[in-house]
């Protein structure tokens, strides 16, 4: 599911950065899903109605609006992965290093 284009695609994403990405997500297959989600505040679902205007209109797109939510796993400050979890897997979509898809009210 990965998206190869822009708005929020992997495909400018230069090796060192995959590197980086791949040690943190490597970080996460040691856990279960229960582990992984049960800090709210950094990796959680968020509703599709809360998401930026180009990330709905994407999802649109990629005709995945029967979902009600996607996931993000929180990577840094304001680095994000986004994907789709159906069960114990979840499957990446979005890389968003700026924290553009769903930005904080806090900030």
């Amino acid at each position: 599911m990965l998206e190869l284009c822009d708005p929020f695609g992997w495909h400018e994403i230069n090796e060192e950065t995959l590197r980086y990405i791949h040690g943190k997500l490597s970080h996460y297959e040691t856990m279960t899903v229960n582990e992984i989600f049960a800090n709210k505040k950094y990796n959680h679902s968020v509703p599709i109605k809360d998401l930026c205007k180009p990330a709905q209109e994407r999802l649109w797109a990629l005709n995945l609006e029967d979902f009600e939510q996607i996931h993000r796993l929180r990577l840094s400050g304001t680095e994000r992965v986004w994907g789709i979890r159906e069960l114990n897997v979840l499957s990446l979509l979005w890389w968003d290093p700026e924290h553009q898809i769903c930005p904080s009210a806090e900030r």
